[in-house]
């Protein structure tokens, strides 16, 4: 149904665009043209004029139902309840598909360093 809509409200965008184009403004706009056409210009003013209102109005309505559609539909509305458990803190990131780094072996775990002393504020540092 919402697919539907979409379709239907990006139809009437671009008819309404096109309209909104063809209309003559002050400054000339694409309605000016040859001095022929198949109606005076006070009539196709009319037209013009009622057929955006026309597609205005849809416009309005087809946004309207858009939003309360959306509304009331029953998916998710946080992005985070969309990844799936076996992805969140996998450890399986893109950086962890790069592979070991350049001095690294691929095999070999890196070795466990000693851990470092626990530093005391109040010493006098030694360069060490």
């Amino acid at each position: 149904m919402q697919t539907v809509l979409i379709v239907i409200h990006l139809m009437i965008v671009l008819a309404l665009v096109g309209v909104v184009l063809i209309q003559r403004s002050e400054g000339g706009g694409l309605g000016v043209g040859g001095g022929s056409g198949f109606m005076s210009a006070r009539g196709t003013a009319n037209a013009l004029t009622r057929t955006t209102a026309i597609l205005a109005t849809l416009f309005f309505i087809t946004s309207l139902a858009l939003g309360i559609l959306s509304r009331y539909e029953s998916r998710p509305t946080d992005i985070l309840n969309r990844i799936p458990a076996t992805q969140q803190g996998g450890g399986n990131g893109i950086l962890d598909s790069l592979g070991p780094a350049p001095g690294q072996s691929g095999n070999a775990a890196p070795s466990a360093a000693p851990a470092p002393a626990p530093v005391d504020p109040t010493a006098v540092p030694t360069g060490r």
